[in-house]
Protein backbone atom coordinates (compact mmCIF):
# COMPACT_ATOMS: atom_id res chain seq x y z
CA UNK A 1 0.00 0.00 0.00
CA UNK A 2 1.53 3.73 -0.70
CA UNK A 3 2.66 5.48 1.83
CA UNK A 4 2.36 9.43 2.26
CA UNK A 5 5.40 11.20 3.08
CA UNK A 6 4.41 14.55 4.30
CA UNK A 7 6.15 17.39 6.35
CA UNK A 8 5.98 16.16 9.42
CA UNK A 9 5.14 18.58 12.28
CA UNK A 10 8.10 18.38 15.20
CA UNK A 11 7.16 21.03 17.54
CA UNK A 12 4.31 22.87 18.49
CA UNK A 13 5.44 26.26 16.91
CA UNK A 14 6.19 24.47 13.99
CA UNK A 15 4.14 26.53 10.83
CA UNK A 16 6.50 25.46 7.92
CA UNK A 17 9.43 23.83 7.05
CA UNK A 18 12.26 23.87 4.28
CA UNK A 19 12.97 20.42 2.81
CA UNK A 20 16.97 21.11 2.83
CA UNK A 21 18.20 18.03 0.84
CA UNK A 22 16.94 15.04 -0.46
CA UNK A 23 18.97 11.80 0.42
CA UNK A 24 17.58 9.48 -2.00
CA UNK A 25 16.08 9.98 -5.34
CA UNK A 26 13.27 8.66 -7.50
CA UNK A 27 13.75 5.00 -8.08
CA UNK A 28 15.49 4.56 -5.16
CA UNK A 29 14.78 1.37 -2.62
CA UNK A 30 14.18 2.81 0.93
CA UNK A 31 13.69 1.22 4.33
CA UNK A 32 11.58 1.61 7.58
CA UNK A 33 13.53 3.85 9.41
CA UNK A 34 16.20 5.17 6.79
CA UNK A 35 16.65 8.60 6.30
CA UNK A 36 14.79 10.29 3.12
CA UNK A 37 15.87 13.80 3.25
CA UNK A 38 17.21 17.16 5.64
CA UNK A 39 14.44 19.32 7.15
CA UNK A 40 14.98 22.49 8.47
CA UNK A 41 12.48 23.19 11.33
CA UNK A 42 12.22 26.47 13.63
CA UNK A 43 14.67 25.79 15.21
CA UNK A 44 17.14 22.91 14.22
CA UNK A 45 18.11 20.78 11.35
CA UNK A 46 16.72 17.22 11.51
CA UNK A 47 17.01 14.22 9.61
CA UNK A 48 13.34 12.60 7.69
CA UNK A 49 13.12 9.10 8.06
CA UNK A 50 10.74 6.21 5.91
CA UNK A 51 7.77 4.88 7.72
CA UNK A 52 7.17 2.59 5.50
CA UNK A 53 9.37 0.03 2.98
CA UNK A 54 9.23 0.34 -0.77
CA UNK A 55 10.40 2.71 -3.89
CA UNK A 56 10.33 6.69 -3.23
CA UNK A 57 8.09 6.50 -6.42
CA UNK A 58 7.34 10.54 -6.77
CA UNK A 59 8.90 13.49 -5.12
CA UNK A 60 6.58 16.53 -4.85
CA UNK A 61 8.83 19.26 -2.89
CA UNK A 62 12.50 20.40 -4.59
CA UNK A 63 15.49 20.52 -2.28
CA UNK A 64 15.01 24.28 -0.95
CA UNK A 65 11.43 24.89 -0.68
CA UNK A 66 9.39 25.76 1.98
CA UNK A 67 5.89 24.64 2.89
CA UNK A 68 3.79 24.06 5.52
CA UNK A 69 3.45 21.02 7.91
CA UNK A 70 1.21 18.33 6.42
CA UNK A 71 2.03 19.14 3.12
CA UNK A 72 2.22 15.96 1.00
CA UNK A 73 6.06 15.86 -0.15
CA UNK A 74 6.62 12.60 -1.64
CA UNK A 75 4.91 8.76 -2.05
CA UNK A 76 6.76 5.51 -1.07
CA UNK A 77 5.11 2.51 -2.86
CA UNK A 78 5.67 -0.63 -4.67
CA UNK A 79 7.57 -0.58 -8.14
CA UNK A 80 4.44 -1.47 -9.94
CA UNK A 81 1.27 -0.14 -7.57
CA UNK A 82 -0.76 2.63 -8.53
CA UNK A 83 0.01 5.87 -7.11
CA UNK A 84 -2.61 7.82 -8.51
CA UNK A 85 -4.91 7.77 -5.25
CA UNK A 86 -2.14 8.60 -2.71
CA UNK A 87 -1.16 11.60 -5.33
CA UNK A 88 -5.10 12.70 -5.37
CA UNK A 89 -6.04 12.85 -1.92
CA UNK A 90 -5.89 15.40 0.48
CA UNK A 91 -4.01 15.54 3.75
CA UNK A 92 -4.01 16.85 6.82
CA UNK A 93 -1.19 18.16 9.16
CA UNK A 94 0.61 15.96 10.57
CA UNK A 95 0.13 15.39 14.69
CA UNK A 96 3.22 17.21 16.82
CA UNK A 97 5.72 14.49 17.52
CA UNK A 98 6.58 13.31 20.96
CA UNK A 99 10.66 13.27 22.14
CA UNK A 100 12.16 10.00 20.60
CA UNK A 101 9.32 9.44 17.80
CA UNK A 102 9.35 10.44 14.44
CA UNK A 103 6.30 9.59 12.50
CA UNK A 104 6.97 11.37 9.22
CA UNK A 105 4.00 9.47 6.69
CA UNK A 106 0.10 8.63 6.83
CA UNK A 107 -1.62 6.54 4.74
CA UNK A 108 -4.54 7.40 2.27
CA UNK A 109 -6.63 6.30 4.78
CA UNK A 110 -5.55 8.55 7.00
CA UNK A 111 -6.02 11.62 5.02
CA UNK A 112 -8.95 14.44 4.98
CA UNK A 113 -10.20 15.55 1.44
CA UNK A 114 -8.83 19.03 0.91
CA UNK A 115 -11.18 21.75 -0.73
CA UNK A 116 -11.17 21.52 -4.36
CA UNK A 117 -13.05 25.01 -5.26
CA UNK A 118 -12.58 28.23 -3.38
CA UNK A 119 -16.95 28.28 -2.74
CA UNK A 120 -16.91 29.25 0.79
CA UNK A 121 -14.62 32.50 -0.27
CA UNK A 122 -10.99 33.45 -0.92
CA UNK A 123 -10.89 34.86 2.65
CA UNK A 124 -11.74 31.30 4.34
CA UNK A 125 -9.18 29.92 1.73
CA UNK A 126 -6.26 31.22 2.53
CA UNK A 127 -3.09 30.41 5.46
CA UNK A 128 -3.73 31.81 8.87
CA UNK A 129 -0.62 34.08 7.70
CA UNK A 130 -2.10 35.33 4.25
CA UNK A 131 -4.80 36.40 6.00
CA UNK A 132 -2.59 38.28 8.56
CA UNK A 133 -0.35 39.76 6.10
CA UNK A 134 -3.52 41.00 4.46
CA UNK A 135 -5.23 42.58 6.61
CA UNK A 136 -2.19 44.29 8.01
CA UNK A 137 -1.45 46.09 4.25
CA UNK A 138 -5.57 46.41 3.62
CA UNK A 139 -5.27 44.17 0.65
CA UNK A 140 -8.99 41.97 -0.47
CA UNK A 141 -8.13 38.40 -0.78
CA UNK A 142 -10.49 38.17 -3.45
CA UNK A 143 -8.21 39.62 -5.64
CA UNK A 144 -5.30 37.34 -4.73
CA UNK A 145 -4.64 34.57 -7.20
CA UNK A 146 -3.30 31.25 -4.78
CA UNK A 147 -0.48 29.30 -5.53
CA UNK A 148 -0.44 26.95 -2.52
CA UNK A 149 -1.83 23.78 -2.78
CA UNK A 150 -5.80 23.22 -4.34
CA UNK A 151 -5.50 27.44 -4.96
CA UNK A 152 -4.80 27.90 -1.29
CA UNK A 153 -3.87 31.75 -0.85
CA UNK A 154 -0.45 31.48 1.20
CA UNK A 155 2.02 34.36 2.50
CA UNK A 156 4.13 34.31 -0.32
CA UNK A 157 1.24 35.46 -3.06
CA UNK A 158 -0.12 38.61 -0.37
CA UNK A 159 3.50 39.88 -0.65
CA UNK A 160 3.31 40.06 -4.17
CA UNK A 161 0.29 41.95 -3.93
CA UNK A 162 0.92 45.62 -3.82
CA UNK A 163 -2.09 47.46 -1.45
CA UNK A 164 -3.59 50.23 -3.27
CA UNK A 165 -3.63 52.55 0.27
CA UNK A 166 -0.20 51.96 1.02
CA UNK A 167 2.78 54.37 1.41
CA UNK A 168 5.23 54.59 -0.48
CA UNK A 169 8.23 52.78 1.27
CA UNK A 170 11.78 53.74 1.07
CA UNK A 171 14.36 51.98 -1.27
CA UNK A 172 15.16 48.90 -0.01
CA UNK A 173 15.82 44.58 -0.47
CA UNK A 174 13.68 42.38 1.60
CA UNK A 175 15.09 39.71 3.42
CA UNK A 176 13.03 36.56 3.58
CA UNK A 177 12.73 35.54 7.11
CA UNK A 178 14.60 32.01 8.13
CA UNK A 179 12.42 29.59 10.02
CA UNK A 180 13.64 30.68 13.39
CA UNK A 181 13.34 33.98 12.87
CA UNK A 182 9.45 33.16 11.92
CA UNK A 183 9.28 31.32 14.79
CA UNK A 184 10.66 33.89 17.39
CA UNK A 185 8.20 36.40 15.76
CA UNK A 186 5.17 34.25 16.53
CA UNK A 187 6.51 32.94 19.79
CA UNK A 188 6.93 36.78 21.01
CA UNK A 189 3.76 38.45 19.95
CA UNK A 190 2.28 35.39 21.46
CA UNK A 191 4.04 35.91 25.25
CA UNK A 192 4.23 39.69 25.33
CA UNK A 193 1.10 41.12 23.97
CA UNK A 194 -1.14 38.79 26.55
CA UNK A 195 1.57 37.96 29.22
CA UNK A 196 1.63 40.84 32.18
CA UNK A 197 5.58 41.28 32.58
CA UNK A 198 7.30 43.24 35.15
CA UNK A 199 10.44 43.54 36.05
CA UNK A 200 13.25 43.59 38.89
CA UNK A 201 17.27 44.83 38.49
CA UNK A 202 19.77 44.08 40.85
CA UNK A 203 23.47 44.32 40.97
CA UNK A 204 25.56 41.68 42.11
CA UNK A 205 29.26 41.85 43.62
CA UNK A 206 31.39 38.73 41.20
CA UNK A 207 34.59 39.16 42.50
CA UNK A 208 34.44 36.00 44.44
CA UNK A 209 33.07 34.58 41.71
CA UNK A 210 35.52 35.22 39.42
CA UNK A 211 38.16 34.14 41.93
CA UNK A 212 36.26 30.47 42.15
CA UNK A 213 36.88 30.45 38.19
CA UNK A 214 40.72 31.49 38.24
CA UNK A 215 41.33 28.67 40.76
CA UNK A 216 39.62 26.38 38.09
CA UNK A 217 41.81 27.71 35.39
CA UNK A 218 44.91 27.55 37.53
CA UNK A 219 44.83 24.17 38.37
CA UNK A 220 44.14 23.20 34.82
CA UNK A 221 40.62 21.63 35.06
CA UNK A 222 38.09 22.44 32.60
CA UNK A 223 36.74 25.80 34.13
CA UNK A 224 33.09 26.54 34.08
CA UNK A 225 31.91 29.68 32.68
CA UNK A 226 29.60 33.07 33.70
CA UNK A 227 26.69 30.74 32.59
CA UNK A 228 27.41 27.65 33.82
CA UNK A 229 27.59 29.19 37.95
CA UNK A 230 24.30 31.26 36.32
CA UNK A 231 22.31 28.10 35.82
CA UNK A 232 23.70 26.60 39.31
CA UNK A 233 22.98 29.86 41.15
CA UNK A 234 19.86 29.83 39.38
CA UNK A 235 19.04 26.02 40.46
CA UNK A 236 19.83 26.45 44.20
CA UNK A 237 17.54 29.78 44.33
CA UNK A 238 14.60 27.42 43.01
CA UNK A 239 15.31 25.21 45.22
CA UNK A 240 14.71 27.55 48.08
CA UNK A 241 11.74 29.56 46.20
CA UNK A 242 9.93 26.65 44.30
CA UNK A 243 7.23 29.46 44.01
CA UNK A 244 9.14 30.86 41.25
CA UNK A 245 9.39 27.08 39.42
CA UNK A 246 5.91 27.55 37.83
CA UNK A 247 3.45 28.75 35.06
CA UNK A 248 0.36 30.13 34.92
CA UNK A 249 -1.97 27.21 33.77
CA UNK A 250 -5.52 29.01 33.48
CA UNK A 251 -7.35 28.33 36.79
CA UNK A 252 -4.24 26.84 38.66
CA UNK A 253 -0.71 27.59 39.13
CA UNK A 254 1.06 24.73 37.70
CA UNK A 255 4.32 23.55 40.51
CA UNK A 256 7.28 21.79 38.28
CA UNK A 257 8.79 18.94 40.00
CA UNK A 258 12.34 19.47 38.11
CA UNK A 259 14.06 22.55 37.54
CA UNK A 260 14.79 22.28 33.36
CA UNK A 261 16.65 25.72 32.90
CA UNK A 262 17.04 26.94 29.03
CA UNK A 263 20.24 28.75 27.93
CA UNK A 264 19.49 31.27 25.37
CA UNK A 265 22.06 30.92 22.28
CA UNK A 266 22.36 33.26 19.69
CA UNK A 267 22.66 32.04 16.13
CA UNK A 268 23.11 34.31 13.06
CA UNK A 269 19.48 33.89 12.44
CA UNK A 270 17.77 34.11 15.25
CA UNK A 271 18.38 32.85 19.14
CA UNK A 272 17.25 28.97 20.60
CA UNK A 273 17.30 27.77 24.26
CA UNK A 274 19.03 24.72 24.80
CA UNK A 275 17.42 22.96 28.34
CA UNK A 276 19.17 21.47 30.50
CA UNK A 277 17.14 19.35 32.62
CA UNK A 278 16.78 18.76 36.42
CA UNK A 279 19.75 21.26 37.37
CA UNK A 280 19.08 21.03 41.35
CA UNK A 281 20.07 17.41 41.49
CA UNK A 282 23.62 18.13 38.98
CA UNK A 283 26.84 19.26 40.37
CA UNK A 284 28.21 22.71 38.86
CA UNK A 285 30.89 20.34 36.81
CA UNK A 286 27.69 18.41 35.11
CA UNK A 287 25.97 21.65 34.29
CA UNK A 288 29.23 22.93 32.88
CA UNK A 289 29.40 19.78 30.55
CA UNK A 290 25.69 19.34 29.36
CA UNK A 291 26.05 23.03 28.62
CA UNK A 292 29.36 23.06 26.34
CA UNK A 293 27.56 19.64 24.28
CA UNK A 294 23.96 21.49 23.75
CA UNK A 295 25.65 24.78 22.82
CA UNK A 296 27.66 23.39 20.61
CA UNK A 297 25.07 21.22 18.75
CA UNK A 298 22.67 24.00 18.95
CA UNK A 299 25.52 26.31 16.60
CA UNK A 300 25.37 23.29 14.38
CA UNK A 301 21.66 22.76 14.12
CA UNK A 302 21.57 19.14 15.28
CA UNK A 303 19.61 19.62 18.83
CA UNK A 304 16.22 17.47 18.67
CA UNK A 305 13.12 19.15 19.89
CA UNK A 306 13.47 17.69 23.28
CA UNK A 307 16.81 19.02 23.63
CA UNK A 308 14.90 22.98 23.22
CA UNK A 309 11.77 22.87 24.66
CA UNK A 310 10.05 22.41 28.12
CA UNK A 311 12.26 24.99 30.10
CA UNK A 312 10.44 25.87 33.69
CA UNK A 313 13.05 28.82 33.69
CA UNK A 314 15.47 30.40 31.39
CA UNK A 315 18.55 32.59 31.16
CA UNK A 316 19.43 35.01 28.57
CA UNK A 317 23.46 36.48 29.27
CA UNK A 318 24.77 39.35 26.94
CA UNK A 319 27.51 40.29 29.22
CA UNK A 320 29.95 38.99 26.83
CA UNK A 321 28.86 41.20 24.03
CA UNK A 322 29.81 44.37 26.26
CA UNK A 323 25.66 44.83 27.28
CA UNK A 324 25.30 46.72 30.61
CA UNK A 325 21.77 45.69 30.91
CA UNK A 326 18.50 44.47 29.43
CA UNK A 327 14.99 42.95 29.78
CA UNK A 328 14.04 39.25 28.55
CA UNK A 329 10.95 38.48 27.09
CA UNK A 330 8.81 35.90 28.90
CA UNK A 331 8.69 32.50 27.01
CA UNK A 332 5.07 30.88 27.90
CA UNK A 333 4.78 28.57 29.90
CA UNK A 334 7.67 29.86 32.10
CA UNK A 335 6.93 32.38 34.81
CA UNK A 336 10.03 33.55 35.45
CA UNK A 337 13.56 34.69 33.27
CA UNK A 338 16.63 36.36 33.72
CA UNK A 339 19.07 38.81 31.63
CA UNK A 340 22.14 39.40 32.70
CA UNK A 341 24.74 42.00 31.61
CA UNK A 342 28.73 42.34 31.64
CA UNK A 343 30.89 42.31 34.75
CA UNK A 344 31.98 45.28 35.20
CA UNK A 345 35.23 47.45 37.29
CA UNK A 346 33.15 50.13 39.04
CA UNK A 347 33.75 52.28 41.62
CA UNK A 348 32.29 50.94 44.81
CA UNK A 349 31.27 52.92 48.58
CA UNK A 350 31.90 50.97 51.36
CA UNK A 351 31.54 52.04 54.75
CA UNK A 352 32.28 55.62 53.48
CA UNK A 353 35.53 54.21 51.33
CA UNK A 354 35.57 53.92 47.57
CA UNK A 355 37.19 50.91 46.26
CA UNK A 356 37.44 49.48 42.44
CA UNK A 357 34.75 46.38 42.53
CA UNK A 358 33.32 43.76 40.18
CA UNK A 359 29.72 44.39 39.83
CA UNK A 360 27.11 42.74 37.64
CA UNK A 361 23.61 44.08 37.03
CA UNK A 362 20.62 40.89 36.56
CA UNK A 363 16.99 41.73 35.50
CA UNK A 364 14.27 39.60 36.44
CA UNK A 365 11.57 39.29 34.28
CA UNK A 366 8.19 37.76 35.89
CA UNK A 367 4.48 36.93 34.94
CA UNK A 368 2.42 39.07 37.26
CA UNK A 369 -0.31 36.36 36.79
CA UNK A 370 1.59 33.66 38.50
CA UNK A 371 4.28 36.02 40.31
CA UNK A 372 4.50 38.91 42.72
CA UNK A 373 7.24 41.25 43.43
CA UNK A 374 7.83 40.07 46.67
CA UNK A 375 8.23 36.54 45.48
CA UNK A 376 10.66 37.80 42.64
CA UNK A 377 12.61 39.92 44.84
CA UNK A 378 13.06 37.09 47.73
CA UNK A 379 14.40 34.47 44.68
CA UNK A 380 16.51 37.15 43.17
CA UNK A 381 18.41 38.57 46.39
CA UNK A 382 18.88 34.86 47.14
CA UNK A 383 20.38 34.00 43.86
CA UNK A 384 22.51 37.47 44.78
CA UNK A 385 23.63 35.93 48.04
CA UNK A 386 24.69 32.55 46.48
CA UNK A 387 26.95 33.89 43.53
CA UNK A 388 28.41 36.68 46.38
CA UNK A 389 29.08 33.07 48.40
CA UNK A 390 30.05 30.85 45.17
CA UNK A 391 31.38 28.04 47.52
CA UNK A 392 28.02 26.71 47.75
CA UNK A 393 28.02 26.58 43.53
CA UNK A 394 30.79 23.87 43.96
CA UNK A 395 28.90 21.99 47.14
CA UNK A 396 28.05 18.40 46.88
CA UNK A 397 24.63 17.68 45.93
CA UNK A 398 22.27 16.73 48.82
CA UNK A 399 19.31 14.97 47.50
CA UNK A 400 16.62 15.43 48.89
Amino acid sequence: MASRVVMPKLTDTMEEGVLLAWKKHEGDEVHAGEVLAEIETDKAVMDLEAFAPGILRKILVHDGETVESGTLIAVIAEADEDITPALTDGVVAAPSIGAGTKPVATSPADSATAPSTRAEGARSFASPRAKALAAERGIDLSTVTGTGPGGRIVEEDVMKVSAPTAQALPAGIDQPLSQMRKAIARSTVQSKAPVPHFYLTTEIDMEQAERLRDQFKQSRQTHPSITDLLIKASALALIKHPEINVSFAGDAIRRYEHIDIGVAVGMEDGLITPVIRDCGAKTLADISAETRGLIERARQKRLQPQEYTGATFSISNLGMFEVDNFIAVLMPPQAASIAVGAIREVPVVTKGSVTIGRRMKVTMSCDHRALDGLMGAQFLKEFKRVLEHPQELVAPVVNP
